[in-house]
């Protein structure tokens, strides 16, 4: 049995529902890792076994994975003691989940029909390109998923594509690698900057020693 949700297609077994393959990571059903699954552990164990507290904890896993795993989503079923398919019914009710998986940057490209006519399409098509995604969705390394959106309220502004919590006005071709480099770049940073704290802490660890 089939059903029908937001545009997806979940399939009914006896184990519950599978979520399908998620365009622009290459298909097929991602394993976690143990780091991954440790980390799950951890969020599912700030909560007690107590049903109230599953949309509480779905958000956490949302907000840490970017989506719902269904390996986490098992963990939570016996945790919480509750059939899988209520956790999925939940899962799926709520727009602000997702059964597959999401960049870390959310790229909202608005195809309404002021930003169409001045370009929009076009600025998409660049998106996908700098992206290399063939069509909307999530790139290999689940930095960014692209989205396409009928009006996000900033007709004026158009052509608008919005990052995340940020609206960038005026969007051209020629700015698409420039807006998506501020969101690489900001990645790259923090990532050296975590590089540069764990080199300290083996120095000092080194001097103590």
């Amino acid at each position: 049995m089939q059903a029908g949700l937001d545009g997806r297609v979940l399939t009914f077994t006896k184990a519950g529902f599978a979520a399908p393959a998620c365009r622009g990571t290459g298909g097929g059903t991602l394993v976690m890792t143990e780091t991954e699954l440790q980390q799950a552990d951890s969020i599912l164990g700030q909560f007690d076994d107590r049903r109230a507290n599953l949309i509480a904890i779905l958000q956490d896993i949302q907000a840490h994975f970017y989506y719902l795993p269904e390996d986490v989503l098992r963990r939570l079923a016996r945790k919480l003691r509750i059939p899988l398919t209520d956790v999925y019914q939940v899962a799926t009710f709520y727009r602000c989940f997702s059964l597959v998986p999401r960049g870390r940057h959310q790229v909202q490209v608005c195809l309404g029909t002021a930003c169409h006519v001045r370009g929009a399409p076009r600025v998409l098509d660049r998106i996908l390109t700098d992206l290399k995604l063939g069509a909307p969705g999530t790139t290999r390394d689940r930095q960014f998923t692209v989205l396409t959106v009928r009006c996000v309220g900033c007709c004026g502004l158009a052509p608008v594509v919005r990052v995340d919590n940020k609206t960038h006005p005026h969007l051209t071709q020629a700015k698409v690698r420039g807006v998506l480099n501020k969101y690489r770049l900001k990645r790259q940073s923090q990532e050296e900057v975590a590089s540069a704290e764990e080199a300290g802490d083996r120095d000092a660890t080194a001097q103590v020693g």
